[in-house]
């Protein structure tokens, strides 16, 4: 009887340790995002980085590549394209 208990130890602390490093870490990971994005601190975090983004595309000369541009002026216009068939 003693070897069984032993034995249900050792496989419970086992189980709680296998848990803790690998689906553990995921989960903590995920709160962690969860907590950035459900918190006060967290969002003017997230507005005050995506202000900076904002203002380092609005340093640069040129934004998007020649290929770039070409890409989205074709797309651009195949919308207007599709929207002026509309009636």
């Amino acid at each position: 009887m003693r070897q069984y208990i032993y034995k249900t130890i050792i496989a419970v602390v086992a189980l709680i340790i296998v848990f803790e490093f690998t689906i553990g870490k995921t989960i903590n990971k995920f709160n962690q995002k969860a907590e950035i994005i459900f918190t006060k601190e967290g969002r003017k975090n997230m507005v005050n980085s995506v202000k900076i983004e904002m203002q380092k595309a609005i340093d640069k000369e040129n934004y998007l590549t020649e290929d770039e541009r070409v890409l989205i002026n074709r797309f651009i216009s195949k919308i207007r394209n599709e929207l002026k068939s509309v009636k």
